[in-house]
């Protein structure tokens, strides 16, 4: 189970209480299955993945103005 949880890159014990949610689930109620936790570990992960994205293209595009500015005052003797 800790080799999964590393492969999914989630804690080992929360790994552990995702699966007895699950057997839990599907020991109550056999015609629904158990919910995938890892998806929204997954949905989570993407998001703030997206969001470190916007932000480090928002600051290559300030160095590059910044940059571009600084030489063409160098060029402009």
């Amino acid at each position: 189970m800790s080799r999964i949880a590393e492969e999914l890159g989630v804690n080992a014990e929360t790994l552990r209480q995702w699966v007895k949610k699950a057997t839990d689930t599907a020991w109550h109620s056999e015609s629904s299955p158990p919910a995938a936790p890892a998806q929204s570990a997954k949905d989570t992960e993407i998001t703030r993945l997206r969001r470190q994205v916007r932000e480090l293209e928002m600051e290559r595009d300030i160095l590059r103005r910044a940059a571009a500015k600084y030489f063409a005052k160098e060029t402009n003797w």
